[in-house]
């Protein structure tokens, strides 16, 4: 029995230890978790020492936006650092020269989440936001993510990490045009793009469209 302990041990030691890589980010699911695919394989990612809003609270969408144009559709170099309990890899993401998860807290478009870092760093950034009123902390007593969850759920991030492809299918059932082509071009969802053109649910992802 102790024999078999200590190679728990030692595989649990392995499972979590850093590793880097490099992948292309396919999705950004909200702002601080993002799909990346590395040859075949793909991967749920939960940025590490930060919180971000949930879609649905106020922030999020503009939360998850900041996180689309810094990292959509490039390559990032990933550093894990553990497994969260939704089975998503938290790691440090680097989009060339831009550390992505100082970026967010410094705009002002997430908390930092000391449950998987002592980086007094992040505590600095997030400070720095404060104080400037950036994103989330121009309004007053913005609600954290953590407390909107204990009331909320679990999310689409949340069930993402499992399955990253869901059971969803319609178009009424997507909340925005990120995740409508993600379904369309990666979980192959034919449903979302009746007439086509490569373009799925065109009440989300055309202009003017409803």
């Amino acid at each position: 029995m102790r024999v078999v302990a200590l190679l728990v041990l030692a595989w649990s030691a392995v499972a979590v230890s850093a590793e880097t890589f490099t992948a292309r980010v396919i999705a950004v699911l909200d702002g601080d978790t993002v799909i990346v695919q590395e040859r075949a394989k793909k991967t749920t990612v939960r940025l590490a020492g930060i919180d971000a809003p949930e879609k649905l609270q106020e922030f999020g969408l503009a939360s998850r936006d900041a996180l689309v144009a810094l990292v959509l559709n490039k390559d990032v170099q990933i550093t894990t650092k553990t497994v969260d309990d939704y089975g998503r890899v938290v790691a440090l993401l680097r989009a060339g020269r831009v550390n992505v998860n100082d970026e967010q807290l410094r705009r002002g478009m997430a908390w930092e989440y000391s449950r998987y870092h002592a980086d007094k760093i992040l505590v600095a950034l997030q400070a720095e936001a404060q104080q400037a009123r950036r994103g989330l902390w121009a309004g007053a007593a913005p609600t954290p993510p953590w407390a909107f969850r204990k009331t909320h759920g679990a999310t689409y991030e949340m069930e993402a990490a499992s399955n990253p492809c869901g059971k969803k299918r319609y178009c009424s059932q997507m909340v925005s045009c990120d995740e409508a082509r993600f379904y369309l071009t990666q979980c192959r969802v034919k449903t979302l793009d009746k007439d086509g053109d490569g373009v799925p649910c065109e009440s989300l992802c055309v202009p003017g469209q409803k």
